[in-house]
């Protein structure tokens, strides 16, 4: 940053000339981009601006009027103020005319009491200068590094937006065109004060120019966007002009959140990543006050506090199935979100454990305090349908604070978990339509049914590991198809002799009559708990 002239007034080579300022004392902030000695009047045309002018005045006129238009050339150039050593062609003072045009242009004159050095004066300005500027050049640098390495690291838009509060001292807020918070860290202040009636606020700053500082609101915003797409903001409540370095820093970023979603095409959209970090930061208990969390949400156009919440799970179905790809979900992602925003449903809707095994789409649907849940949850669920696969959608309890989300979560993800592993067609899915299997799947770790399913399976399972045999399958396509032998001989592929046989030989192994009701029952139950426990759970 360039010194300005209360800076150079300040260095020891030019307090020694005894300084005093006589004229334009308002605006001895202006900035000192080069020191020029000049003794000839017709100078202003050799100057760029910015300039600090030093003068012994021995070449000044004598009159009032050339005195005004000498003054009012270097206004005119634009130099940051004019020294004049007195003593040579100014004993004691200078010419009221000339201290009269300095305040009428507001030009900052100073008068050297003492002879000063004009050759220390001009060599420390230079020096600060080149040092402001070397300082500057390095911190841009610093900088570039910086962005550079969380791109290449693929960092994502959180820790973007934290390393910019981190490294500007300020809080930072990104936001779509709609004024929407996609990610905020309020850097050390009350997030809550930080995002209150954010899209109000945030609104009327129009800077004009793509980065710009709103003197009424103290922000320094710049757009973020690439190609001429331009998808967002990102703003810095300074409270005060920016540096050079803030106007770097903030560009820089905006440069690498752009860069980021180009990069990575099959990624989630900034939003649903927004949406996403608020329920798992809520699901983790990771806000110290419930109020940071609603007033995130509520900056994004989802409202929580004094509504009903339902937590929402989405997941491919069938036991075992590998995470899907990431595109893959984030696009199930976006489907959910789209049903919800057509059914008018206000809902945070964003991928959980991204890139993990048990990722999954998760929903927390913000319900007014007469909407029908059940009719909520059919619409959504009807448009998901239309436009995603073989879906599975799963809801737990209503709660009434942001609290308990994390229970309604947690039972959406079970019933979730279990409807995946049958062949039902629900729209969706509630703990009380799983009856058995629900059930089950929740004592799946109750030791007692444990032992249930090995004193009832046992033998078979062992019989099955030791040869390699399907048996244990054999008996559940029998169970599942209603003891309906020709039905399961036609699951099972097999002929019905074939079938038969493999039907008297699990008779044998567990010593069992499959033609006794009770026995069937009894090993359909280990069959479905023997499921549950099986299951790979998060």
């Amino acid at each position: 940053m360039l010194p300005t002239v209360d800076d150079v007034l300040r260095l020891e080579a030019v307090r020694r000339g005894q300084p005093r300022v006589v004229a334009g004392a308002d605006r001895t902030g202006n900035r000192v981009r080069w020191v020029h000695v000049a003794e000839v009047t017709d100078i202003a045309h050799l100057l760029h601006g910015g300039e600090l002018v030093l003068t012994t005045g021995i070449a000044l006129p004598d009159e009032p009027e050339p005195l005004r238009a000498y003054i009012g050339e270097l206004a005119d150039v634009g130099v940051s103020g004019l020294m004049i050593e007195l003593g040579r062609r100014y004993a004691t003072a200078l010419p009221p005319a000339l201290i009269a045009a300095a305040e009428d242009h507001g030009l900052p004159v100073i008068v050297f009491t003492h002879e000063p050095a004009f050759v220390d004066i001009t060599e420390s300005v230079h020096a600060r200068i080149v040092q402001d500027q070397f300082a500057e050049l390095r911190a841009s640098e610093q900088l570039h590094e910086i962005f550079t390495q969380l791109s290449v690291e693929g960092a994502s838009t959180d820790e973007v937006v934290r390393q910019v509060a981190a490294l500007g001292g300020h809080p930072v807020v990104l936001e779509n065109l709609a004024h929407q918070v996609l990610a905020a860290d309020a850097g050390g202040a009350d997030p809550s004060e930080l995002l209150s009636a954010w899209e109000t606020r945030s609104r009327p700053v129009r800077p004009g120019r793509r980065t710009g500082y709103d003197a009424t609101s103290g922000w320094l915003v710049t757009m973020v966007g690439a190609r001429g797409e331009d998808w967002g903001r990102l703003i810095i409540d300074l409270g005060a002009p920016p540096s050079p370095r803030e106007t770097v820093l903030i560009e820089r970023a905006a440069t690498t959140l752009a860069l980021g979603r180009l990069l990575d095409r099959h990624a989630e959209s900034v939003e649903r990543q927004a949406h996403g970090t608020i329920i798992a930061r809520i699901l983790a208990h990771a806000y110290s006050d419930p109020q940071e969390a609603a007033a995130r949400a509520r900056a994004l156009g989802v409202p929580l506090s004094g509504r009903r919440l339902l937590g929402v799970v989405l997941r491919h179905r069938g036991p075992g199935t590998p995470a899907p790809p990431v595109g893959e979900l984030s696009a199930l992602a976006e489907t959910a979100a789209a049903a919800c925003k057509d059914a008018r449903l206000a809902a945070l809707v964003g991928v959980l454990d991204e890139g993990g095994p048990h990722a999954r789409v998760g929903v927390l649907a913000s319900l007014p305090a007469r909407a029908d849940v059940e009719t909520a949850l059919t619409e959504v669920a009807t448009r998901v349908r239309k436009r995603s696969g073989d879906t599975v959608m799963a809801a737990g309890s209503v709660v009434e604070t942001i609290r308990d989300v994390r229970r309604s979560f947690l039972e959406a993800e079970q019933v979730a978990d279990v409807a995946a592993r049958g062949s039902g067609a629900r729209l969706y899915y509630r703990l009380p339509d799983l009856r058995l299997r629900g059930l089950l799947h929740l004592l799946r770790d109750d030791a007692r049914v444990q032992t249930f399913v090995e004193r009832e399976l046992g033998p078979l399972l062992q019989y099955d590991a030791q040869r390699g045999s399907d048996l244990t399958r054999i008996l559940e396509l029998y169970l599942e198809s209603g003891r309906n032998k020709a039905v399961a001989a036609q699951h099972a592929h097999l002929s019905r002799p074939a079938f038969y046989e493999r039907l008297r030989r699990i008779e044998r192994v567990l010593d069992a009559d499959l033609d006794d009701v009770d026995s069937c029952v009894s090993l359909h139950v280990a069959l479905l708990a023997l499921s549950s426990v099986r299951w790979e759970r998060p």
